[in-house]
């Protein structure tokens, strides 16, 4: 081999290489306070593997969390999916209910007028199975979440004072939730 010089290797002792391996076992021997390298790599091994822990158990949560979430939207949706169909029958059951009143006492349409309640009377009942509540209001306090007032008028007596005195349009809810809200009178 002419032409090529020899390299030093590592394994050569040179004054430079021996003090640089002396220095690494010193450190080897003593880290951190006597600690040896082992022990150090323990910890460090025993930190990495409570971050990686902590990041499972939050990942988990976020997922638990997550799916809970999604369960609990799905319970609600399957109860309030009628909604849509229960809201357009409400008009039904208004123009059913001024149908009864409008019968009055008379002896002639009385067959017709029991016909006519045991059909509202089904028919409500069937809806008030699927969750639909009849809201009551006269003689309540007037709460905006679930009244909306059409007008204000003089209080028969002072214990109805800003109270609901008359209902002009019944309100429901459905499963709790306003569908829709009763218009009412005040008494001021």
């Amino acid at each position: 081999m002419i032409g090529k010089k020899k390299n030093k290797t590592e394994n050569e002792p040179t004054p430079e290489n021996t003090d640089n391996v002396q220095k690494t076992q010193e450190t080897a021997e003593k880290h951190n306070d006597g600690e040896t390298m082992e022990e150090c790599n323990a910890d460090q091994l025993q930190l990495q593997l409570d971050e990686l822990n902590d990041k499972y158990l939050r990942l988990y949560s976020e997922f638990d969390n997550y799916r809970k979430r999604t369960l609990k939207e799905r319970i609600e949706m399957s109860k309030n999916a009628s909604e849509e169909i229960i809201v357009t029958l409400l008009p039904v059951i208004d123009d059913m209910e001024r149908a009864i009143k409008s019968y009055g006492d008379s002896e002639e349409l009385k067959p017709m007028k029991e016909g006519n309640v045991l059909i509202y009377n089904k028919l409500l009942y069937i809806l008030q199975q699927k969750g639909l509540e009849v809201m009551q209001t006269v003689g309540n306090d007037f709460d905006t979440d679930f009244h909306e007032a059409v007008t204000h008028i003089q209080a028969p007596d002072d214990s109805l004072k800003d109270k609901i005195v008359d209902e002009i349009q019944k309100g429901y809810l459905l499963n709790g939730k306003v569908i829709r809200f009763a218009k009412v009178i005040i008494g001021n």
